[in-house]
């Protein structure tokens, strides 16, 4: 049976991906869910929306290798319903790394994974959508989409590329009824595997410890979330094209320089 409803997150993890996913399920889509490795991190995501009375499909894919994303989107739309939200979710952060330290590789992964990637989901996708006449793709950004800092060389050029692709499909397909929105993640987000893997388990939980939990100091993904949902259910007449979401005690990404917290 073909579903009406499908929302596709390309980068599940257990942090941002993986919990919109819940998200939308939770409110009646049909959730699929890709990630590059960790298939047991990924069925239990698709598990623990199945237990809680959801529908979800979970799917490994490498997503910059030729092909892939195009063969995923095809899969789902011919085979499981009509992908009215896609979540773009994939991350290119290496850490920081001095010019002379980033290698001509490094530097195109990101690009890949941050501009190329997204461009590929758009030009596979939004044929589908603008035969229908309407979509949404939410696509996740960071402060270095707007903000280039010491050692961001790779991490701050392919986030702004995506930033000024976000504004071109807008400038594009809105008329068509495609939404576009793009998320600036302005700060450091409460997840395991993304903040937790590249602090080490120790230093994350010590910034749990300083500034989240009871603190609410770190981005959560549950509330995160939240707004995504909110943003695939504007009306046409007041959408939002751009949106930067950060803790309440955290410093925005234009009056203040890169402390540690940021650019993740």
């Amino acid at each position: 049976m073909e579903r009406e409803n499908v929302c596709l997150v390309i980068g599940a993890g257990a942090g941002i991906g993986a919990t919109v996913a819940k998200r939308f399920a939770r409110s009646g889509y049909y959730s699929v869910l890709s990630r590059r490795t960790d298939k047991s991190g990924l069925d239990f995501a698709v598990e623990s929306i199945k237990n809680n009375g959801g529908q979800a499909k979970g799917y490994i894919i490498n997503a910059i290798e030729e092909g892939a994303i195009e063969s995923l989107i095809n899969e789902v739309e011919e085979n499981i319903g009509s992908i009215q939200v896609a979540v773009y979710n994939l991350g290119s952060q290496i850490g920081n790394k001095g010019l002379y330290e980033t290698s001509d590789k490094v530097f195109e992964r990101g690009w890949k994974m941050a501009t190329l990637g997204l461009f590929r989901v758009a030009k596979s996708l939004f044929p589908y959508m603008e035969k229908r006449g309407k979509g949404t793709l939410l696509v996740t950004s960071s402060t270095a989409a707007v903000r280039g800092n010491k050692g961001q060389h790779s991490h701050a050029a392919s986030m702004a590329g995506r930033r000024m692709l976000c504004q071109t499909f807008n400038a594009e397909f809105s008329p068509k009824g495609i939404h576009t929105s793009h998320i600036i993640i302005d700060g450091a987000v409460d997840a395991p595997d993304t903040l937790g893997k590249m602090l080490g388990e120790e230093a994350y939980q010590k910034m749990r410890k300083e500034k989240g939990l009871e603190k609410d100091g770190l981005l959560l993904p549950e509330e995160i979330a939240e707004t995504y949902y909110h943003l695939a259910h504007q009306h046409r007449s007041a959408w939002t094209h751009e949106i930067d979401l950060r803790a309440y005690n955290d410093l925005p990404w234009w009056n203040t320089a890169h402390t540690g917290a940021q650019n993740f």
